[in-house]
């Protein structure tokens, strides 16, 4: 404990760049793997492959913000040929960039974390690789903040130290967490309740019509004898075979020994999971910032809507995202090939976004207090070379 508290008080003396807060952090988990506390297999199984809306939400989202051109600005400068363009254009031997920046969309949606790896030959970059975040540990160091990475699959584990390199073998990216100090939190945790209910909703109607699309109905035995338990078993093989599943909708019920049918229903009050999975669906699409409409949820299904809807897709969920993941990305790369770097998605590219930009380029070009280096600053790109 002396040592703890000795540590802290050297962290906290003025003129020393450290976290104060961190060091508390250190004393709970220093030296120590911090697992995850989210299932990321059920997370993957449950939401994206079991569910259609958690489906087409993170393909939406990932393949926009894949699919937005980039641009590079060094030193201020426009550049149209990079090393570092040429590297996110073929990141590694197997995918090429679009299918790389999907990747990493994709995981950070699913799961609230990415992890890229910079594979270095001779201290530069040649290849990027995207990880999966289920396999990757944060280690955090004394300080608080994470030391290094660990990588398993199977019983082998690559440990990736964190230490002086100009770019570190590790990138980590995450969507905020209020909660915890190392990984993100992802849009399918807050929507979890909804992904439930939508998932319980289709299992509903999928039993409905197993079971000849009709609720069920009771037998009732007239006699005055109790049915055994051999009869009991038999009659409910039988039903199960003969008269239960789609093929068999319809299928008349020969009843014998005093037993009558009673057909049960269900109020419209009881019927309104078909409401509550409508609703649970728009939750789902709220938590990933995509509009209803771009899914095919009931709603008000004009073209304006549609292109209102797509305009603020781009602008609340696609564009803050890839720009987000592009800075990230600058400051990661950027001491690597020894220049001031930085990514931009190229919003002139956005079909969505031609009503708009089209009227900003208007606005900038009948300014005449502005040069022509100012204006373009002012459209997102830099100064001619």
């Amino acid at each position: 404990m002396l040592g703890f508290l000795e540590r802290l008080a050297h962290l906290a003396a003025p003129g020393r760049k450290a976290s104060r807060a961190a060091a508390a952090v250190a004393f709970y988990h220093a030296g120590r793997r911090v697992w995850t506390p989210r299932d990321y297999a059920a997370l993957a199984r449950e939401g994206y492959q079991k569910n259609a809306v958690v489906h087409r939400c993170v393909r939406l989202v990932a393949e926009a913000a894949a699919a937005l051109p980039v641009s590079l600005l060094e030193n201020g400068l426009a550049r149209d040929a990079h090393p570092l363009l040429d590297l996110l254009r073929r990141p590694n031997p197997r995918e090429d960039g679009g299918r790389f920046l999907e990747g990493v969309f994709g995981h950070l949606l699913v799961s609230g974390n990415a992890y890229l790896e910079a594979a270095a030959i001779d201290g530069r970059v040649r290849e990027l690789h995207a990880l999966r975040p289920d396999r990757m540990r944060v280690v955090p160091g004394a300080n608080g903040w994470p030391a290094a990475f660990e990588y398993q699959v199977g019983g082998q584990v690559v440990r990736f130290s964190i230490g002086e390199e100009d770019v570190p073998p590790i990138l980590h990216l995450t969507l905020f967490h209020p909660t915890d100090d190392h990984y993100g939190l992802s849009p399918m945790e807050a929507a979890a309740a909804a992904l439930d209910i939508h998932n319980a909703a289709s299992a509903w109607n999928k039993a409905l019509l197993d079971n000849a699309a009709r609720p069920s109905g009771a037998l009732v035995f007239a006699g005055e004898a109790a049915v055994s338990d051999a009869q009991f078993t038999r009659l409910k093989a039988e039903l199960e075979e003969t008269y239960q599943g789609a093929r068999n909708a319809g299928r008349p019920m020969l009843l014998e020994g005093g037993l009558d049918w009673k057909p049960l229903a269900l109020s419209p009050k009881e019927m309104d999971f078909v409401q509550a999975k409508a609703a649970a669906a728009r939750e789902i699409a709220l938590a990933f910032g995509v509009p209803p409409l771009l899914l095919g949820l009931p709603g008000d299904a004009t073209l304006a809507n549609y292109a209102e809807a797509n305009r603020a897709f781009y602008r609340q969920t696609v564009i803050p995202l890839a720009k987000r993941t592009l800075d990230a990305l600058s400051l990661w790369l950027a001491p690597g090939f020894g220049a001031d770097l930085r990514l931009e998605p190229d919003l002139d590219a956005i079909e969505a976004l031609s009503d708009e930009r089209e009227s900003l380029w208007r606005r900038v070009s009948a300014a005449g207090f502005l040069s022509d280096d100012e204006k373009r600053e002012a459209l997102g790109y830099g100064r001619r070379a």
